[in-house]
C-alpha cells in the first residue's frame, strides 16, 4: 500500500532543548498548511454554481442543473465519511495534497473540454468525481488539528481554521470575473480557479506534517499538559476501521444527534450559496459583476461571524456549542426573510452578507463538537458522519429539490423551505443541548 494510506512512522524523540522551539514552529506551519490547503479546496468546490447562469442561457432548466450539482453533494457526503475513516489511518500531508490536486484537475478538464458540459449526465458524473476528491480535505485537516492542538485550545483554533473555506469560497466570485475578463469565455469560471488550486496544493505539501510523533515530538496532550477527561494512552495507537466504526461512531448517540441537526444547517447553507448567483441575476436583476461580488461578500462575511461564534462558545458558554448555534440560526432565519422580500440591490446584498456572517458559525461548531466526542484517532470518521448527513441530507436536498421547487412554485417556495429548515435545526440543537445539560456525552459517558 502506498505511503499516502499509511501514517508517518514515529521518530526518535528530540532533545528537550529543541522540543519547545520545534513544536512552536511546526504548530504554526501545519496550521498554515491546513488553512491554505482547505481554502484551495474551496477554489474548486462550488465554481459550477457561478457557471449556472451561462448554462441556463444555453437551455438547461434549474431542475436539470440542480440534479447535476447534486453530484458534488452525493459524492462529497459519502467520501467525507468513507475517506474520513481512511484519513484516520493515513499520512495527512500526502492525503490532503493528493485530494486537492485531483479535484483541481477535474474542474480544469470540465472547463477546457466542450464535451464536459454537453449534457446533464456528463456534468453530473464529473461533479461526482470532484465531490469525491473534495471529501479528502476536511478529514485530513481534522487529523492535523487533533494531533497538533489540544482540546482546551481547539475551539478557538478551529474557528480560525474554519474561515479558510470563506476565504477560498469568497475568492471564486472575483476569480470568475477575472477569468471571464482574461479569457472572454465563461468556461474560465471552471478552469481558471482550478489552475490556481494546483499552485495552492504545492504550497500545502511543503507546509504540512502528519503527527508530532512523526517529527520527533511528544503528543500534544503531554506538551500542553491538557488532557481530556476521557483520555487514555491507548488513544495514541492507530485503530482499525472496525474499532473506529463500531466502538466510537455507531454507538455514540450524541454524535448522531448533531449529525441530523447538521443536515438542516447545510440545507440552509447551500440552499442560499448554490443558488445565489442565479437568484440574484434572475429575480433581483443583478449583473454578473454584482452577483459575483455579492457571492464574495457572503463568503467573507462568514470570517468575523465564525470567529465570534467560536469565542462565544468557548468564553461565554464555557464550551457549550448548541446555545450559540441556536442564536445564530434564529438570526439566519430573520436575514433570510429580508433576502427574500427586499427589492433593492443594496438591501439584498446586506441580507446576503448577514446570512454569510451567521450560517458558518453553526457549521463550524458542529464540526468541533464531533471532534470533541471521539478519540483523536477517530476524528476524521466522526467529522465524516456529520458531513455525510450534511451533504447527503441537507446539501443534496438544496441541490435537487430546490431547483424543482423553484421551477414549480417560484423562489417563494424555495425560501419557505429554507426558513422551515432554520426552525427544525434550532429544535434539534435544543434537544442536543438538553442532553448535554443532563451530562449525556454519547459513548464517552
Amino acid at each position: 500500500m502506498i505511503k499516502i494510506f499509511n501514517p508517518s512512522p514515529h521518530k526518535k524523540l528530540l532533545s528537550s532543548t529543541k522540543i519547545d522551539a520545534t513544536y512552536t514552529r511546526l504548530r504554526l506551519q501545519v496550521f498554515l498548511g491546513i488553512f491554505i490547503g482547505y481554502a484551495g479546496y474551496y477554489l474548486v468546490r462550488k465554481v459550477f454554481s457561478l457557471a449556472m447562469p451561462d448554462l441556463v442561457a444555453l437551455g438547461y432548466s434549474k431542475t436539470q442543473l440542480g440534479f447535476a450539482l447534486s453530484g458534488v453533494s452525493i459524492a462529497y457526503g459519502l467520501s467525507k465519511f468513507i475517506m474520513g475513516n481512511v484519513s484516520d489511518r493515513s499520512n495527512a500531508r500526502n492525503f490532503m495534497t493528493v485530494g486537492l490536486v485531483l479535484s483541481a484537475l477535474t474542474m480544469i478538464l470540465m472547463g477546457i473540454l466542450p464535451v464536459a458540459t454537453s449534457s446533464i449526465a456528463i456534468m453530473f458524473s464529473i461533479l461526482m468525481m470532484n465531490g469525491w476528491f473534495q471529501g479528502m480535505g476536511w478529514p485530513a485537516s481534522g487529523r492535523v488539528m487533533v494531533h497538533w492542538f489540544s482540546i482546551g485550545e481547539r475551539g478557538t483554533k478551529m474557528s480560525i481554521w474554519n474561515v479558510a473555506h470563506n476565504v477560498g469560497g469568497g475568492i471564486i466570485g472575483p476569480l470568475a470575473i477575472l477569468g471571464f475578463a482574461i479569457f472572454a469565455d465563461w468556461h474560465a469560471k471552471l478552469y481558471f480557479p482550478g489552475i490556481l488550486a494546483l499552485a495552492v496544493a504545492l504550497i500545502t505539501w511543503f507546509l504540512l506534517r502528519d503527527t508530532p510523533q512523526s517529527c520527533g515530538l511528544p503528543n500534544i496532550e503531554a506538551f500542553k499538559n491538557d488532557y481530556p477527561d476521557s483520555y487514555s494512552t491507548k488513544f495514541e495507537k492507530e485503530m482499525s476501521a472496525k474499532e473506529i466504526f463500531f466502538k466510537y461512531i455507531f454507538k455514540n448517540k450524541l454524535l448522531w444527534s448533531i449529525a441530523v441537526a447538521n443536515a438542516f444547517v447545510y440545507l440552509v447553507r447551500y440552499g442560499v450559496l448554490d443558488w445565489a448567483p442565479l437568484y440574484l441575476e434572475e429575480s433581483k436583476g443583478f449583473s454578473i459583476q454584482e452577483s459575483g461580488w455579492a457571492y464574495f461578500a457572503y463568503e467573507w462575511a462568514g470570517i468575523p461571524g465564525t470567529l465570534l461564534c467560536g469565542y462565544l462558545s468557548d468564553k461565554v458558554f464555557k464550551g457549550k456549542r448548541a446555545p450559540v448555534s441556536i442564536i445564530y440560526m434564529f438570526l439566519v432565519m430573520l436575514a433570510l426573510f429580508m433576502y427574500w422580500t427586499s427589492e433593492s440591490i443594496l438591501a439584498n446584498s446586506i441580507a446576503l452578507i448577514f446570512i454569510g456572517f451567521l450560517i458558518y458559525g453553526p457549521v463550524m461548531l458542529i464540526g468541533v463538537h464531533a471532534l470533541d466526542l471521539v478519540p483523536k484517532k477517530a476524528a476524521g470518521t466522526a467529522a465524516g458522519l456529520t458531513g455525510l448527513f450534511g451533504y447527503l441530507g441537507g446539501a443534496l436536498f438544496a441541490n435537487i429539490a430546490m431547483g424543482a421547487v423553484v421551477d414549480l412554485w417560484g423562489w417563494s417556495g424555495g425560501f419557505a423551505i429554507l426558513i422551515g429548515s432554520c426552525v427544525i435545526s434550532m429544535l434539534l440543537l435544543a434537544l442536543s443541548w438538553y442532553h448535554e445539560s443532563k451530562g449525556h456525552q454519547g459513548i464517552l459517558d
